[in-house]
């Protein structure tokens, strides 16, 4: 029986930015790539870059959206924690610019340093823009923090089963 539940991003944030979101002063994390499949009551796990190097916790999303970068700027600019300088300078040459809405932050009690991250999830890297998680790699995160992340979504969970008797 396969459960579907919220898909979990990880996504590496600059230590910045990382503390902004995780202290209520940004409430949308920028992108030049979108994030495929990242929708309302999905999660994103955040490893924040040099020098914590440490998987800090978690986002719930509200909304992705896309837009040109100057239309973005007007409806980003109070809650994305960024100057429209730095908006300008990481969108340059960008037709088309990403937000990710943040609903909810959910920061652990104690970080999950890279060191032990490598110790218990064999071959983890960081990733460079993001990576989804599969079903093990939740687990080894829900291990190390004691935290059932996919059980707190609001998002529908369907067992397999039953949408095939509800197709019946």
């Amino acid at each position: 029986m396969s459960l579907m539940s919220p898909n979990i991003l990880l996504l590496s944030i600059h230590h910045k930015y990382a503390s902004m979101i995780f202290e209520g002063d940004k409430r949308v994390e920028l992108r030049r790539v979108r994030p495929r499949h990242l929708n309302h009551g999905d999660f994103i796990l955040v490893y924040v870059t040099s020098p914590e190097q440490a998987l800090v916790g978690w986002i719930e999303v509200e909304k992705v959206v896309e837009m040109v970068p100057d239309k973005l700027w007007q409806v980003v600019k109070d809650e994305a924690g960024v100057t429209y300088q730095e908006f300008n300078d990481y969108y340059e040459n960008s037709a088309t610019a990403f937000a990710i809405f943040l609903k909810e932050t959910f920061k652990f009690d104690k970080p999950i340093k890279l060191e032990k991250l490598r110790k218990n999830w064999s071959n983890f890297q960081p990733p460079q823009c993001y990576k989804y998680l599969k079903a093990v790699e939740v687990d080894i995160v829900e291990s190390m923090t004691r935290y059932k992340i996919s059980s707190i979504s609001e998002k529908p969970k369907y067992c397999q089963t039953e949408l095939l008797l509800e197709k019946q």
